[in-house]
């Protein structure tokens, strides 16, 4: 379990913002800091690595207190279980995947977990080359191998697929959920892409203006502005859910996320991923596919 209380008086573009954020984190639980740029998510991942100080507060991780300002304990970003996956990728060019890889290691002995990161991550090919020669994609999966390498206790994401297009994003995310389900790590994720949230989250926390304004599951959150009366539109399904003799479909619709009941023989032609036409009929919506 993770304890956050962390104060901090930040100077973004629009003025100087107090930043409070207190919250608790689930060990092995995956959560999604959502919110504007500016509102104060990658400062949250950044005092809990350690690369920035609170102004007050306390950060504890199963049970060991890592910061707290009135006791003046300040944990080292070194003794911090930490990894941390950034924008820019951060590799070092120099190096060839495996190196990258293998420079992350606790001690040279433990290679073990570079080969099943590489087989996990599907780097198999690309482990020879250097990080010049790579796609964005295949950087940011090098990225993702590394920063779990030591096996932390807390993976943190600042919006580490922000730079690629949808389809890559997509197949990243797979990967994110793979390493989720295969080490266990708990996980901060910062994002403002509402299907990446709902797609990884278990938990959400809203943050504006360095506030937290809610706090729960992505399904939730999300789906409290319902389309209603005449419309037509389209958009992508992100969930499909069976509740007694129906199915609801969660569809996201720009940033807007619809639920759609649906009986057996409509589902039957849709999946996670499938792009609807959502419209009205005889003031009931229907759901259809489309390309």
């Amino acid at each position: 379990m993770i304890e956050l209380n962390l104060h901090k008086k930040l100077s973004t573009p629009a003025g100087e913002m107090d930043l409070h954020f207190e919250c608790v984190l689930k060990a092995g639980s995956l959560t999604t800091i959502y919110g504007p740029s500016g509102a104060g998510k990658t400062s949250v991942l950044r005092m809990l690595a350690g690369l920035m100080q609170p102004d007050s507060g306390v950060i504890k991780v199963n049970n060991q207190t890592w910061f707290d300002a009135s006791k003046g304990i300040n944990l080292k970003p070194q003794k911090r279980e930490v990894g941390f996956v950034f924008q820019d990728y951060a590799l070092f060019p120099n190096m060839s995947v495996r190196e990258n890889l293998e420079y992350a290691l606790a001690t040279k002995k433990e290679t073990k977990v570079i080969d099943e990161l590489i087989e996990l991550m599907e780097l198999g090919s690309l482990e020879k080359r250097r990080p010049d020669t790579l796609s964005g994609g295949q950087k940011q999966r090098v990225a993702l191998a590394r920063s779990i390498v030591r096996k932390p206790e807390i993976l943190m994401l600042d919006e580490p697929l922000s730079a690629l297009d949808q389809s890559m994003r997509s197949k990243l995310q797979d990967y994110i959920l793979q390493i989720h389900k295969e080490y266990s790590p708990t996980m901060l994720l910062v994002s403002h892409e509402m299907g990446e949230v709902f797609k990884l989250s278990d938990e959400v926390v809203v943050l504006e203006r360095g506030s937290i304004k809610q706090q729960g599951p992505p399904s939730l959150l999300f789906a409290s502005r319902q389309v209603s009366g005449k419309f037509q539109f389209t958009g992508e399904i992100l969930n499909i859910q069976k509740e007694d003799i129906i199915y609801i479909i969660s569809v996201l619709i720009g940033n807007n996320l619809v639920k759609v009941a649906a009986d057996e023989r409509e589902v039957v032609k849709l999946a996670v991923g499938d792009k609807v036409l959502v419209a009205s009929k005889a003031f009931n919506p229907i759901i259809q596919k489309i390309g």
